[in-house]
């Protein structure tokens, strides 16, 4: 039998993603405002599919539902720019996917049905997929929603409390050399946490927290982003292609002074909180002016493991190492759900941002992103 805990978890996950739906016009939720991201009626649709994809069609055979829209919600099958145009109106899409989520949740609830004999529900590994599944997308559907604000963002905001630039604080701890142990655990952990790993690691030091605003402004003001020596070449090639020269999310206002635009619009920016909205290249470079470097993802978990990291969860944390599979590595449930992003061009996070729901907050998580993407609430952390 499932346990009512788990069940809630889902039943929260579904409605905080429906939720982001309330109150929106047709056309906002089938606009794609970055070309990274799909639009956020896709995510609710894509969200409800891959619930009844593996509830009904999966486990029970049973394609009535997803058949008609598989073409739709399968990512490789249409392609980003063409998603808005193929989604229903926002009632009907709504309708149907608050039904099809009543229809699984009954099913769930109900001992004699099929789901629960099934090896895929076995310690709820299907529950806490899914939950974990609605709760990524939640996040990413924030970030759609940011861009979206971005993209209304007159520079009308004008900044009453500019923030200083402050030398970056070498406030570290010490981990030293070891075996450690590194990875998750069944059945809450994905595919690419597993199987856990014992992590051979020479003495450290990482900065106890995360880089702040005020740090990074620093950086921009001291001509970071003109310092092509900062720069990996590959870096300097994004930079001189894209041109940018602060954080994704901060814009100025007439009197040049620099403000932070989040999914409800504009607001003043903290000179202590953690740094967001920078790509795994503003990361090295800054890291490299700041005589640093980025973590390995195993220095960041096991150091985080250790309780010697402050402010985890307020950003996600870029890692030095390229994403790949760990030794021993099973795909699952499907062959792609990891492996297609073992190709080298995947950078791991760490940590979570302030978006990020419980289910997916732990040490053992891996995110991974390619390294030009800023418009994830991603900042770093230090090691020397």
């Amino acid at each position: 039998m499932i346990s009512p805990e788990l069940l809630n978890g889902l039943h929260l996950a579904q409605e905080l993603v429906t939720g982001l739906m309330e109150g929106l016009e047709d056309k906002t939720c089938r606009h794609q405002y970055h070309p990274d991201l799909s639009p956020l009626g896709w995510h609710l649709g894509h969200c409800a599919y891959t619930e009844c994809y593996w509830l009904q069609e999966v486990i029970q055979r049973d394609d009535r539902f997803t058949a008609p829209v598989a073409d739709l919600y399968t990512p490789p099958r249409t392609p980003k720019p063409e998603r808005g145009r193929q989604l229903p109106s926002r009632e009907t899409l709504l309708q149907w996917v608050r039904g099809m989520q009543s229809l699984n949740l009954d099913s769930l609830a109900n001992p004699a049905t099929p789901p629960h004999d099934h090896p895929l529900m076995r310690d709820g590994y299907l529950i806490h997929f899914l939950t974990q599944h609605y709760s990524q997308h939640y996040e990413t559907m924030l970030m759609v929603l940011t861009q979206r604000a971005l993209s209304n963002d007159g520079s009308t905001f004008l900044v009453s409390n500019p923030i200083p630039p402050v030398a970056v604080e070498r406030n570290t701890c010490h981990i030293p050399a070891g075996h450690y142990k590194v990875g998750g655990q069944q059945p809450v952990a994905c595919d690419n946490e597993l199987p856990a790993q014992q992590a051979t690691l020479g003495p450290y030091e990482i900065s106890r927290r995360p880089v702040s605003n005020g740090e990074y402004l620093a950086f921009m003001e001291d001509g970071g982003y003109t310092n092509r020596p900062l720069w990996s070449a590959a870096g300097r090639h994004w930079l001189e292609r894209l041109r940018v020269a602060g954080p994704d999310h901060w814009r100025r206002d007439r009197a040049g002074h620099w403000y932070g635009t989040g999914n409800r619009g504009a607001y003043e920016l903290t000179g202590e909180d953690t740094l967001h909205g920078i790509c795994w290249y503003e990361a090295q470079a800054f890291a490299a002016w700041a005589g640093g470097r980025l973590p390995h993802e195993h220095q960041w978990e096991v150091a985080c493991r250790l309780q010697q990291l402050e402010n985890t969860g307020r950003a996600w944390e870029w890692c030095d190492n390229a994403f790949y599979p760990y030794a021993g590595f099973q795909s699952f449930p499907y062959e792609e759900y990891s492996t297609s992003w073992f190709d080298g061009n995947h950078y791991s996070l760490r940590g979570g941002s302030l978006h990020t729901r419980p289910a997916v907050k732990r040490a053992s998580f891996r995110n991974f992103y390619q390294p030009g993407m800023r418009h994830i609430f991603a900042g770093l952390r230090l090691v020397y």
